[in-house]
This record gives structure tokens, sequence and C-alpha cells, in this order.
């Protein structure tokens, strides 16, 4: 029973016990009677009246509750005939207003930071309580893995997700700390964990932002400025030595016979290493001297056709296989023949040994060119899988290489020619004993 129904039943008790007490006087005194039942039922209205006036602050309270528990804060209370009573109803008015613009001010605030992760180019990834994904920013469902990664840990992403490199990396990532990471096709990413409370309990998250363009921008400048400091160097010995030793050859015939042909044998040997010191360098400052490329329609099978005629012969005489699956259905291609020819020779060439290196049983090289929808893809696929056990962040790295005395320049030259073509590229092992360089090549416009 309620306290109101207490009350009038309290009230109403009490009230019959007096007008029962007034019956006894009816035999002896039934004027007075009456005036006491009159008295009674006076004071019976006034009670009721009372009891209401008291009890209405209890329904203001209950209209208040009712208002928070369905977070109607833009509604306000009725005021009333009751100066008291209106203080109570306007400190209830005044709770609902100032709810209702925190209310305000909080979705607004969410609003911005929903617009905020949207637009951020660094990939968001908060996790709930039970370390499943909660929240992801568009940038984040652009990274491998994570499309549909919402109520699934990260480790349920790795096992079922396209990729399985980046991932594990962000799972591991220890709570305040930044590393940097890369995926399996070589770009690169900076991560970070970190948390915040959640009505008093911690939840992570992860910031993650790539830094392919910006690395290679900073390493490019570093190699560049060390390969010119080089070159120069090395350029300005090997004029000044070449100079020396085609002199000290004018002296020859002031030998004797005998001696004269271990002088001119050596000098020739010094001259030798001299002007393959100057290819050394040479071949380091084609990275750096590259020219603009110029593009114009090529027509891709008829380039690569070129190609493997060159390397046919130096194929067939080591015992490797050439194998070439051409598409005629794919249009010509706007891009700087020259260089890509170069390029390409670059990454037939490193197929070829790596196949030399390799120890397996199969000594082939095999050459893909598929039509896509934003136009043709290129794959160079060896048999000698060096790449099986090599992270993917050291690929395209200034100076790596896999082979044994090899300069690490190869590579360079070949990105620094795909990047200023704008095109795809991706160097990686397969997965079944081999390794494929695909290039993603796109229609002119």
């Amino acid at each position: 029973m309620s306290l109101r129904r207490r009350l009038y039943a309290y009230l109403i008790a009490a009230h019959l016990l007096f007008l029962a007490i007034t019956v006894v006087l009816f035999s002896t005194q039934p004027v007075l009677m009456l005036g006491l039942e009159a008295l009674i039922a006076l004071s019976l209205w006034l009670g009721i009246r009372l009891l209401r006036r008291a009890l209405e602050p209890l329904g203001y309270t209950r209209h208040f509750h009712d208002l928070l528990q369905d977070q109607h804060y833009a509604a306000r209370l009725q005021h009333s005939a009751d100066a008291e009573l209106n203080e109570l109803v306007q400190l209830f008015n005044t709770m609902l207003g100032a709810l209702y613009q925190e209310r305000l001010q909080i979705g607004e605030q969410q609003g911005f930071l929903d617009k905020l992760l949207e637009a951020t180019p660094s990939a968001v990834i908060v996790f709930d309580f039970d370390g499943r994904v909660s929240l992801l920013n568009a940038s984040a469902q652009a990274l491998p893995g994570l499309r549909n990664a919402k109520g699934k840990t990260l480790a349920d992403c790795t096992t079922t997700g396209d990729d399985s490199t980046l991932l594990p990396q962000m799972d591991a990532l220890p709570l305040g700390d930044s590393q940097l990471l890369a995926d399996a096709d070589g770009r690169r990413y900076r991560g970070q964990r970190g948390q915040f409370y959640d009505r008093g309990f911690a939840r992570h998250f992860l910031l993650v932002e790539e830094l392919t363009e910006e690395l290679e921008s900073s390493e490019k400048a570093t190699y560049d400025k060390l390969i010119r400091v080089l070159a120069h160097e090395v350029n300005n010995t090997v004029a000044a030595t070449g100079s020396v030793l085609d002199s000290l050859l004018y002296y020859r015939n002031q030998l004797a016979e005998r001696d004269g042909e271990d002088f001119s044998t050596a000098i020739v040997a010094v001259q030798r290493r001299n002007a393959s010191l100057g290819e050394f360098i040479e071949r380091f400052t084609r990275v750096v001297k590259m020219p603009a490329p110029e593009p114009r329609p090529v027509i891709v099978r008829e380039l690569m056709d070129d190609i493997l005629y060159l390397y046919r012969e130096p194929c067939r005489s080591r015992g490797i296989t050439l194998a070439w699956q051409r598409c005629d259905e794919v249009p010509a291609i706007a891009m700087d023949r020259h260089l890509m020819e170069q390029a390409l020779l670059n990454v037939v060439k490193n197929a070829m040994e790596a196949v030399e290196m390799g120890a397996g049983a199969t000594r082939q090289v095999s050459f893909v060119l598929a039509r896509e929808a934003q136009g043709a893809r290129l794959s160079v696929i060896d048999s000698g899988n060096l790449l099986g056990e090599v992270p993917a962040h050291q690929l395209f790295t200034p100076f790596f290489t896999t082979k044994k005395g090899g300069q690490g320049i190869g590579l360079l030259f070949v990105r620094e020619v795909l990047n200023r073509h704008g095109f795809a590229y991706r160097l990686a092992a397969t997965g079944d004993g081999a390794t494929s360089f695909d290039i993603w090549l796109t229609s002119p416009a």
C-alpha cells in the first residue's frame, strides 16, 4: 500500500472512531452529539484537503522521475497555485534544463568526434572491455583484414582475414608504446596503443598511421645526398687516377721489354679496376639523376616480347625455363618506355639470379600479363624463393639485398621508376615456393 493510501486510511479511521464516540451521547445529549458530528465532518474535510496539499510535491517528484527515466529533458513541469510548491517546481525545471543543455552539448561533441574520426587519415580502432573491436573509422576499415572486424578480436581477424602480417603486429603492441609496422606489400605504418576509462574501467584503442610516403621521401633525400657526395669524391678520384695511369703508360717504351710488359699489364689492370669503380658509382647516380618520365602509349606485350627475346639465350645457357602468358586484350598504357624497360630489365635480371641461387628443383621464370578493370597487371614470378624468410619491411630498403655481392640499388631504381609513373607494385613470396613481383599498370586518361 502506498503512503498516500495509508495516510488517507489513518485519517478516515481516526474520524470514524470519533464519530462512534459521539453516538454514545445521542440518548443523553443529542444536541451536543450533532454539534460534535458536524465538527468531526469539518475536521475530516480539512484533513483531506491538507493531506492533498502535503502530498502534492510527491506527485511532482513522480513526474520528474518519469521524465528522467524516459530522458525527456526538454519537457517542463507545470507550475502550481501554491507559491511554496512553485519553488520545488522551479528547482525541478532548472535541473531538467541543465540536463538538456548537457545532453545537447554531449551530442554535439559526439557528432563532431564522429566526423573527426571519419575524416582523419589515421586508422582508429577502439576495443570494448573484452578486447573486441567496437569502433572503426573509414581509414581503419581500409586496412587489410579489418573490413568486417566489428565484434571480433584482432586474433580472430588474423585467422579469417586476407592478410596475416600487419594484424599480429598491431595486436602485440604494448600499452603506451609506439612502433613501426609493415604489411606484406611493404607499406609501413606507425602504431600506438592507448587507453581511456569508461564507467570506471579501462578500454584500449589503437592509432595506426601510414608512413610509406613520408618514410620513402625521407629515405630518398638521405640516400640522394649520400650518393651525390660519394659520386663527387669518387668521380674526382677516378678522373685523376685515370689521367695519371695514362701518363704512366707513356714511359713503357723506356723500360726493358720484359719489364715493360709487366709494367703495362699492371697499369692496364689498375685502369680496368678504376673504370669498374666509375661504372659502380654511375649505377648509383642513375637513381638520383633519373629524368622525369615522358609518358606515351606503349603496348606492354610488345615491350615484354623484346625483354624476353633479350634474355632468352642467357636463360637457356643457365638451364632456366621462360614461360610467357600473354594477353592481347590489354590496351596501350601511358608510360615512359625507356625508363620502364630499364626497370623491367632489373626485375627480370633479379628473377634469373634468384633462380640460380635458389635450391629448388624447378628453375623457371614466368611472365603473366592480365587485363584488369583499371588497366593491367604484370607479374614476374621466379622459383628461387629468396624472399621466403625476408621480413616485408626490409624489401625496397635502400642498399638491402639478398644476393651475395649485391649492391641493393636495383630495387631502388625500380621503385623510383614505378613511383614516378604512379604504378602500384608488390614484391612478396607466393607461399608455394616462388616469388612474385606484381605491377599494376593503369590505363591512360
